[in-house]
Protein backbone atom coordinates (compact mmCIF):
# COMPACT_ATOMS: atom_id res chain seq x y z
CA UNK A 1 0.00 0.00 0.00
CA UNK A 2 2.83 2.66 0.84
CA UNK A 3 2.14 5.93 1.90
CA UNK A 4 0.28 7.14 -1.33
CA UNK A 5 -3.57 8.28 -0.68
CA UNK A 6 -3.18 7.33 2.73
CA UNK A 7 -4.47 9.84 5.23
CA UNK A 8 -2.47 8.32 8.29
CA UNK A 9 0.73 9.56 6.73
CA UNK A 10 -0.83 12.99 6.15
CA UNK A 11 0.81 15.68 8.39
CA UNK A 12 -1.32 16.34 11.52
CA UNK A 13 -2.11 19.20 13.26
CA UNK A 14 -1.89 19.27 17.14
CA UNK A 15 -2.34 22.97 18.51
CA UNK A 16 0.84 24.65 17.35
CA UNK A 17 2.38 21.95 16.08
CA UNK A 18 2.88 20.23 12.55
CA UNK A 19 3.55 16.19 13.00
CA UNK A 20 4.64 14.47 10.07
CA UNK A 21 2.04 11.77 9.92
CA UNK A 22 -1.15 11.25 12.19
CA UNK A 23 0.34 8.57 14.81
CA UNK A 24 1.21 8.99 18.33
CA UNK A 25 2.62 6.64 20.82
CA UNK A 26 0.82 6.89 23.78
CA UNK A 27 1.83 6.55 27.11
CA UNK A 28 3.06 3.35 28.32
CA UNK A 29 5.34 3.34 31.77
CA UNK A 30 9.05 2.36 30.25
CA UNK A 31 10.15 0.94 33.45
CA UNK A 32 13.57 2.92 32.25
CA UNK A 33 13.87 5.30 35.45
CA UNK A 34 14.95 3.71 38.23
CA UNK A 35 14.64 6.12 41.52
CA UNK A 36 13.17 8.33 39.20
CA UNK A 37 16.25 9.22 37.12
CA UNK A 38 16.88 9.69 33.26
CA UNK A 39 18.46 6.93 32.11
CA UNK A 40 19.88 5.92 28.42
CA UNK A 41 17.68 3.03 28.27
CA UNK A 42 15.06 5.55 28.44
CA UNK A 43 15.99 7.83 25.58
CA UNK A 44 16.85 4.59 23.32
CA UNK A 45 13.52 3.46 23.94
CA UNK A 46 11.75 6.87 22.61
CA UNK A 47 14.59 6.98 20.00
CA UNK A 48 13.85 3.63 18.58
CA UNK A 49 10.14 4.56 18.14
CA UNK A 50 11.00 7.66 16.80
CA UNK A 51 13.20 6.21 14.22
CA UNK A 52 10.52 3.95 13.94
CA UNK A 53 8.35 6.35 12.14
CA UNK A 54 6.02 7.48 15.29
CA UNK A 55 4.48 11.16 14.09
CA UNK A 56 5.16 12.11 18.17
CA UNK A 57 6.25 9.90 20.78
CA UNK A 58 4.74 10.16 24.83
CA UNK A 59 7.20 10.49 28.09
CA UNK A 60 5.45 8.56 30.64
CA UNK A 61 4.55 8.90 34.13
CA UNK A 62 5.82 12.56 34.87
CA UNK A 63 4.76 12.94 38.28
CA UNK A 64 4.04 16.72 38.91
CA UNK A 65 5.11 16.09 42.66
CA UNK A 66 6.76 13.59 44.64
CA UNK A 67 3.63 12.35 46.53
CA UNK A 68 2.15 11.70 43.22
CA UNK A 69 4.43 8.97 41.33
CA UNK A 70 2.64 6.00 41.01
CA UNK A 71 6.15 4.30 42.71
CA UNK A 72 9.38 4.94 43.39
CA UNK A 73 10.68 4.91 40.25
CA UNK A 74 8.91 7.18 38.85
CA UNK A 75 10.01 10.34 36.91
CA UNK A 76 8.92 13.69 38.90
CA UNK A 77 8.97 16.26 36.28
CA UNK A 78 11.27 19.11 38.44
CA UNK A 79 13.86 21.47 37.31
CA UNK A 80 16.48 19.21 37.93
CA UNK A 81 14.62 16.17 35.82
CA UNK A 82 14.13 19.31 32.94
CA UNK A 83 17.90 19.49 32.33
CA UNK A 84 18.24 15.55 32.38
CA UNK A 85 15.39 14.75 29.86
CA UNK A 86 17.51 17.54 27.22
CA UNK A 87 19.33 14.39 25.52
CA UNK A 88 16.00 12.54 25.18
CA UNK A 89 13.98 15.55 23.10
CA UNK A 90 16.35 15.92 21.02
CA UNK A 91 17.44 12.56 20.38
CA UNK A 92 13.49 12.75 19.23
CA UNK A 93 13.36 15.38 17.52
CA UNK A 94 16.73 14.44 15.58
CA UNK A 95 14.45 11.71 14.64
CA UNK A 96 11.71 13.63 12.64
CA UNK A 97 9.44 13.54 15.35
CA UNK A 98 7.25 15.59 18.08
CA UNK A 99 7.36 14.54 21.75
CA UNK A 100 5.57 14.89 24.72
CA UNK A 101 5.16 14.16 28.32
CA UNK A 102 2.23 13.08 30.53
CA UNK A 103 2.07 14.92 33.71
CA UNK A 104 0.15 13.36 36.49
CA UNK A 105 -0.77 12.59 40.07
CA UNK A 106 -1.03 9.31 41.01
CA UNK A 107 -3.47 9.79 43.64
CA UNK A 108 -5.40 6.66 44.89
CA UNK A 109 -2.92 4.66 42.69
CA UNK A 110 0.11 5.65 44.20
CA UNK A 111 1.71 3.00 46.54
CA UNK A 112 2.69 5.08 49.64
CA UNK A 113 4.71 2.11 50.80
CA UNK A 114 7.47 2.65 47.70
CA UNK A 115 6.98 6.02 47.68
CA UNK A 116 7.92 6.33 51.53
CA UNK A 117 4.87 9.43 51.65
CA UNK A 118 1.03 9.54 51.75
CA UNK A 119 -0.75 10.16 48.32
CA UNK A 120 -4.15 12.55 47.98
CA UNK A 121 -7.34 11.58 46.90
CA UNK A 122 -11.49 13.27 46.99
CA UNK A 123 -12.60 11.39 49.70
CA UNK A 124 -10.76 9.35 52.44
CA UNK A 125 -10.58 5.68 51.04
CA UNK A 126 -8.89 2.39 51.06
CA UNK A 127 -6.29 2.22 48.38
CA UNK A 128 -4.60 -1.71 47.18
CA UNK A 129 -1.97 0.11 45.79
CA UNK A 130 -1.56 2.65 48.81
CA UNK A 131 -1.55 -0.32 50.80
CA UNK A 132 -3.80 1.30 53.33
CA UNK A 133 -5.85 4.41 53.82
CA UNK A 134 -5.62 7.63 51.55
CA UNK A 135 -6.32 11.00 53.12
CA UNK A 136 -9.03 13.32 51.53
CA UNK A 137 -7.40 16.52 49.80
CA UNK A 138 -7.56 19.79 51.83
CA UNK A 139 -8.49 23.03 49.70
CA UNK A 140 -5.27 23.89 49.99
CA UNK A 141 -3.50 20.65 49.00
CA UNK A 142 -5.96 21.26 45.70
CA UNK A 143 -3.84 24.74 45.45
CA UNK A 144 -0.18 22.97 45.80
CA UNK A 145 -1.64 20.28 43.27
CA UNK A 146 -2.86 22.73 40.55
CA UNK A 147 0.47 24.56 41.39
CA UNK A 148 2.23 21.30 40.75
CA UNK A 149 0.92 21.11 37.47
CA UNK A 150 1.60 24.21 36.52
CA UNK A 151 5.47 24.21 37.34
CA UNK A 152 5.81 20.71 35.97
CA UNK A 153 4.43 22.10 32.35
CA UNK A 154 7.13 24.80 32.74
CA UNK A 155 9.54 22.41 33.41
CA UNK A 156 8.68 20.09 29.85
CA UNK A 157 9.19 23.77 28.51
CA UNK A 158 12.44 24.02 29.49
CA UNK A 159 13.19 20.10 28.96
CA UNK A 160 12.27 20.68 25.06
CA UNK A 161 8.94 19.00 24.98
CA UNK A 162 6.70 19.62 22.21
CA UNK A 163 3.45 19.16 23.89
CA UNK A 164 1.99 18.03 27.55
CA UNK A 165 -0.37 15.49 28.21
CA UNK A 166 -2.40 16.09 31.20
CA UNK A 167 -3.33 12.47 32.93
CA UNK A 168 -7.51 12.41 33.47
CA UNK A 169 -7.67 8.77 33.49
CA UNK A 170 -7.34 5.56 34.51
CA UNK A 171 -8.25 6.35 38.54
CA UNK A 172 -5.83 8.83 38.90
CA UNK A 173 -6.32 12.08 41.00
CA UNK A 174 -7.56 14.01 38.41
CA UNK A 175 -9.79 11.07 37.43
CA UNK A 176 -11.07 10.16 40.53
CA UNK A 177 -12.36 13.48 41.08
CA UNK A 178 -14.86 13.21 38.18
CA UNK A 179 -15.92 9.50 39.42
CA UNK A 180 -19.22 9.31 41.61
CA UNK A 181 -18.20 6.46 43.22
CA UNK A 182 -14.67 8.07 44.60
CA UNK A 183 -15.44 11.56 44.93
CA UNK A 184 -17.79 12.25 48.15
CA UNK A 185 -16.84 15.16 48.95
CA UNK A 186 -19.55 17.69 49.61
CA UNK A 187 -17.72 21.26 49.35
CA UNK A 188 -17.50 22.68 46.04
CA UNK A 189 -15.62 19.91 44.58
CA UNK A 190 -17.84 17.09 45.06
CA UNK A 191 -21.55 16.32 45.12
CA UNK A 192 -23.10 17.53 41.01
CA UNK A 193 -21.09 16.10 37.84
CA UNK A 194 -20.18 20.27 37.42
CA UNK A 195 -18.38 20.29 41.02
CA UNK A 196 -17.20 16.78 40.42
CA UNK A 197 -15.58 18.01 37.36
CA UNK A 198 -13.84 21.35 38.70
CA UNK A 199 -10.41 20.69 40.30
CA UNK A 200 -9.62 18.99 36.30
CA UNK A 201 -10.79 21.85 34.71
CA UNK A 202 -8.96 24.42 36.90
CA UNK A 203 -6.10 22.40 36.66
CA UNK A 204 -6.28 22.27 32.54
CA UNK A 205 -6.82 25.64 32.58
CA UNK A 206 -3.85 26.48 34.40
CA UNK A 207 -1.25 24.89 32.51
CA UNK A 208 -3.18 26.45 29.57
CA UNK A 209 -2.62 29.70 31.13
CA UNK A 210 1.17 28.84 32.14
CA UNK A 211 2.22 27.34 28.61
CA UNK A 212 0.17 29.66 26.04
CA UNK A 213 1.08 28.69 23.14
CA UNK A 214 4.57 27.34 23.34
CA UNK A 215 3.49 23.96 23.06
CA UNK A 216 0.53 21.70 22.46
CA UNK A 217 -1.89 20.62 25.52
CA UNK A 218 -3.95 17.20 25.36
CA UNK A 219 -5.67 15.73 28.15
CA UNK A 220 -5.55 11.67 28.50
CA UNK A 221 -9.38 11.49 29.48
CA UNK A 222 -11.58 8.45 30.92
CA UNK A 223 -14.47 7.82 28.48
CA UNK A 224 -15.51 5.16 31.25
CA UNK A 225 -13.94 3.69 34.43
CA UNK A 226 -15.29 0.21 33.40
CA UNK A 227 -17.03 -0.78 37.39
CA UNK A 228 -19.99 0.02 38.51
CA UNK A 229 -20.97 3.36 40.05
CA UNK A 230 -17.94 4.85 38.35
CA UNK A 231 -17.82 7.35 35.12
CA UNK A 232 -19.42 6.49 32.13
CA UNK A 233 -20.78 7.89 28.92
CA UNK A 234 -23.37 10.01 30.02
CA UNK A 235 -21.48 11.90 32.36
CA UNK A 236 -17.57 11.42 30.88
CA UNK A 237 -19.30 13.06 27.05
CA UNK A 238 -20.96 16.03 29.73
CA UNK A 239 -17.65 16.60 30.84
CA UNK A 240 -15.92 16.53 27.53
CA UNK A 241 -18.20 18.99 26.48
CA UNK A 242 -17.56 21.65 29.66
CA UNK A 243 -13.69 20.80 28.93
CA UNK A 244 -14.16 22.44 25.18
CA UNK A 245 -16.04 25.06 25.98
CA UNK A 246 -13.01 26.36 28.54
CA UNK A 247 -10.95 26.06 25.58
CA UNK A 248 -7.50 25.28 27.02
CA UNK A 249 -7.05 21.74 25.39
CA UNK A 250 -5.76 20.93 21.79
CA UNK A 251 -7.02 17.63 21.85
CA UNK A 252 -7.88 14.91 24.15
CA UNK A 253 -7.14 11.48 23.90
CA UNK A 254 -9.57 9.05 24.79
CA UNK A 255 -9.35 6.11 27.27
CA UNK A 256 -11.23 3.95 30.12
CA UNK A 257 -10.64 1.81 32.88
CA UNK A 258 -8.77 2.34 36.38
CA UNK A 259 -5.82 1.35 37.62
CA UNK A 260 -7.40 1.27 40.99
CA UNK A 261 -10.13 -0.72 40.48
CA UNK A 262 -10.10 -2.49 36.98
CA UNK A 263 -6.98 -2.44 34.74
CA UNK A 264 -7.86 -4.83 32.19
CA UNK A 265 -10.28 -2.74 30.72
CA UNK A 266 -7.92 -0.20 29.16
CA UNK A 267 -6.08 -3.39 27.90
CA UNK A 268 -7.78 -6.58 26.60
CA UNK A 269 -6.54 -9.41 26.17
CA UNK A 270 -5.05 -12.13 28.23
CA UNK A 271 -4.26 -12.01 31.82
CA UNK A 272 -0.68 -12.75 32.70
CA UNK A 273 -1.54 -13.29 36.28
CA UNK A 274 1.17 -15.80 37.03
CA UNK A 275 3.98 -13.23 36.00
CA UNK A 276 2.61 -10.62 37.57
CA UNK A 277 2.79 -12.38 41.14
CA UNK A 278 6.10 -13.32 40.55
CA UNK A 279 7.19 -9.17 40.01
CA UNK A 280 5.14 -8.66 43.92
CA UNK A 281 7.02 -9.07 47.03
CA UNK A 282 6.20 -12.72 48.68
CA UNK A 283 3.50 -11.03 51.38
CA UNK A 284 1.22 -9.07 48.81
CA UNK A 285 0.86 -12.07 46.75
CA UNK A 286 -2.14 -13.69 48.90
CA UNK A 287 -4.37 -10.91 48.77
CA UNK A 288 -3.63 -10.14 44.60
CA UNK A 289 -4.50 -13.85 43.90
CA UNK A 290 -7.95 -12.88 46.07
CA UNK A 291 -8.69 -9.21 44.52
CA UNK A 292 -7.09 -10.72 41.08
CA UNK A 293 -10.36 -11.39 39.51
CA UNK A 294 -12.01 -8.21 40.33
CA UNK A 295 -9.17 -6.26 39.02
CA UNK A 296 -7.97 -8.53 36.84
CA UNK A 297 -10.98 -9.48 34.97
CA UNK A 298 -10.94 -10.84 31.51
CA UNK A 299 -12.05 -9.19 28.53
CA UNK A 300 -11.00 -10.59 24.82
CA UNK A 301 -8.91 -8.39 22.38
CA UNK A 302 -10.96 -6.85 19.66
CA UNK A 303 -9.69 -4.58 16.95
CA UNK A 304 -10.55 -0.73 17.45
CA UNK A 305 -12.34 -2.29 21.08
CA UNK A 306 -12.97 2.07 22.01
CA UNK A 307 -14.46 3.10 18.77
CA UNK A 308 -17.75 2.93 19.82
CA UNK A 309 -17.57 4.71 22.69
CA UNK A 310 -15.52 6.88 21.24
CA UNK A 311 -17.96 7.71 18.71
CA UNK A 312 -20.20 9.32 21.18
CA UNK A 313 -17.49 11.50 21.47
CA UNK A 314 -16.71 12.52 18.12
CA UNK A 315 -20.56 13.17 17.70
CA UNK A 316 -20.48 15.39 20.84
CA UNK A 317 -17.65 17.31 20.03
CA UNK A 318 -16.11 19.80 17.39
CA UNK A 319 -12.49 20.01 19.60
CA UNK A 320 -9.88 17.71 17.83
CA UNK A 321 -9.79 13.80 19.43
CA UNK A 322 -7.30 11.39 19.48
CA UNK A 323 -8.60 7.92 19.13
CA UNK A 324 -6.64 5.05 21.66
CA UNK A 325 -7.58 1.62 21.81
CA UNK A 326 -6.94 -1.60 19.93
CA UNK A 327 -5.14 -0.42 16.86
CA UNK A 328 -3.07 -3.42 15.41
CA UNK A 329 -3.76 -2.43 12.15
CA UNK A 330 -3.37 0.34 9.50
CA UNK A 331 -7.12 -0.63 8.18
CA UNK A 332 -8.16 0.21 11.84
CA UNK A 333 -5.60 3.63 11.92
CA UNK A 334 -7.62 4.60 8.60
CA UNK A 335 -11.18 3.79 9.60
CA UNK A 336 -11.10 5.94 12.60
CA UNK A 337 -9.50 8.86 10.93
CA UNK A 338 -11.82 8.25 8.11
CA UNK A 339 -14.90 8.59 10.90
CA UNK A 340 -12.96 12.59 12.01
CA UNK A 341 -10.99 11.86 14.78
CA UNK A 342 -7.38 13.54 14.04
CA UNK A 343 -4.86 11.16 15.33
CA UNK A 344 -4.68 7.56 16.21
CA UNK A 345 -2.48 6.57 19.34
CA UNK A 346 -0.82 3.13 19.32
CA UNK A 347 1.01 1.48 22.07
CA UNK A 348 1.11 -2.20 22.94
CA UNK A 349 1.73 -2.78 18.82
CA UNK A 350 4.79 -0.22 18.65
CA UNK A 351 6.38 -2.29 21.60
CA UNK A 352 6.41 -5.27 20.16
CA UNK A 353 7.69 -3.38 17.15
CA UNK A 354 9.01 0.30 17.38
CA UNK A 355 10.02 0.27 13.80
CA UNK A 356 6.05 -0.63 12.53
CA UNK A 357 4.85 2.45 11.02
CA UNK A 358 8.17 2.65 8.69
CA UNK A 359 6.53 -1.04 7.55
CA UNK A 360 3.38 -0.24 7.08
CA UNK A 361 4.73 3.16 5.17
CA UNK A 362 6.40 0.66 2.88
CA UNK A 363 3.50 -1.43 2.01
CA UNK A 364 5.50 -4.74 3.72
CA UNK A 365 2.90 -5.20 6.09
CA UNK A 366 -0.32 -4.06 6.91
CA UNK A 367 -0.90 -5.78 10.52
CA UNK A 368 1.28 -5.57 13.97
CA UNK A 369 2.88 -8.92 14.98
CA UNK A 370 1.88 -8.26 18.79
CA UNK A 371 -0.54 -11.09 19.88
CA UNK A 372 -1.92 -9.15 22.89
CA UNK A 373 -0.96 -11.41 25.19
CA UNK A 374 0.01 -8.75 27.84
CA UNK A 375 3.24 -10.57 29.31
CA UNK A 376 5.03 -6.82 28.60
CA UNK A 377 2.66 -5.91 31.89
CA UNK A 378 4.89 -7.28 34.66
CA UNK A 379 8.20 -5.69 32.44
CA UNK A 380 7.92 -2.88 34.07
CA UNK A 381 9.61 -3.27 36.95
CA UNK A 382 12.50 -4.65 34.61
CA UNK A 383 12.37 -2.17 32.22
CA UNK A 384 8.94 -2.51 29.10
CA UNK A 385 9.37 -4.95 26.79
CA UNK A 386 7.79 -7.08 24.36
CA UNK A 387 8.82 -10.73 25.90
CA UNK A 388 8.73 -12.11 22.45
CA UNK A 389 11.06 -10.15 21.11
CA UNK A 390 13.52 -10.91 23.48
CA UNK A 391 12.95 -14.40 23.32
CA UNK A 392 13.90 -14.34 19.52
Amino acid sequence: MGTKGSVAFSTGRLGPLTLRNRFVKAATFEGATPRGEVTDRLVAFHRAVAEGGVGMTTVAYCAVSPEGRVQRHCLVLDEDTARALRPLTDAVHGAGAAVAAQLGHAGLVADAKSNRMRSLAPSRRFSPPAKGFVPAASAQDLDRVRDDFVKAARNAIEAGFDAVEVHLGHGYLLSSFLSPMLNRRRDGYGGSLEARARFPREVLRAVRAAVGDRIAVTAKFNMADGVPRGLWLDESVEVARMIEADGALDAIELTGGSSLQNAMYFFRGDVPLAEMLQTQPAYVRPGMRLIAPRLFPSYPFEEGFFLPFARQFRDALDMPLIYLGGVNQLGTAEQALGEGFDLVAMARALLREPDLLRTFAKGERSEGLCVHCNKCMPTIYSGTRCVLVDSG
